[in-house]
C-alpha cells in the first residue's frame, strides 16, 4: 500500500496495545501524533504499534502537509514518510485505543462501532492525556507555522502523558 509504518507492542498487565491516531483528513494532526507517540516510544524503550487515520478520504495515499512534516522535523520527529489513509471498521480489531483528535472525529467514529466494546476503545485524545483545557486539538490547516506549533507542543505533552499512563497500566 505504499504507507511507511512502525510496527511496535506494548506489553502491560492487559497485553500489548495498538493505537491509532485520527483526524479529519490525516494531513496535520494525526500523522504529528502518530509521529510524537512512536518518538516517545523509542525514547522510553516502549513496545507497540502506532498508526494514524482520517475519518474522509479526500487526502488518501498523500503525504502529510509539508508544514506539518516541517514543525515534526524541526522538534526532532521525522513523518515525511506516513501516507494518509481512511479510518476503517476494521480499524476496530486492529487498535486497542482510537485517539479522536476532536470531537466530531470522535463521533463519527463511534458512529461507525458495532458494539459497546468498540465505542469504547474510542477517546478523546486531549481528555484522555489529562489535558483539560478543551476537547479539541485545533485544527492547524487554514493558518500559518504558529498553529502548527502550537499543535506539535499539545500532541507532545499528550503523548508524554498518555506514555504515563500506559507505564502505569492506567489506560482508561
Amino acid at each position: 500500500m505504499g504507507r511507511n509504518r512502525f510496527t511496535f507492542f506494548i506489553f502491560t498487565n492487559i497485553g500489548y496495545m495498538n493505537i491509532l491516531m485520527v483526524c479529519l483528513g490525516n494531513i496535520c494532526r494525526s500523522p504529528i501524533a502518530e509521529g510524537v507517540m512512536l518518538s516517545k516510544f523509542l525514547k522510553y524503550g516502549i513496545t507497540g504499534k502506532v498508526d494514524s487515520a482520517g475519518v474522509i478520504s479526500f487526502h488518501s495515499g498523500e503525504k502529510p502537509d509539508h508544514r506539518a512534516i516541517e514543525i515534526a522535523e524541526s522538534n526532532g520527529v521525522d513523518i515525511a514518510g506516513q501516507k494518509a489513509r481512511q479510518f476503517s471498521k476494521s480499524d476496530f480489531q486492529d487498535f486497542d485505543l482510537i485517539l479522536a483528535m476532536d470531537k466530531s472525529v470522535y463521533d463519527e467514529i463511534r458512529g461507525q462501532a458495532n458494539d459497546q466494546n468498540q465505542a469504547e476503545k474510542v477517546q478523546l485524545f486531549l481528555p484522555f492525556a489529562g489535558i483539560n483545557q478543551s476537547d479539541n486539538v485545533p485544527d492547524p490547516y487554514y493558518g500559518g507555522r504558529e498553529g502548527f506549533q502550537l499543535v506539535f507542543s499539545l500532541i507532545d505533552e499528550g503523548c508524554e502523558r498518555i506514555i504515563e499512563k500506559l507505564k502505569s497500566n492506567d489506560v482508561r
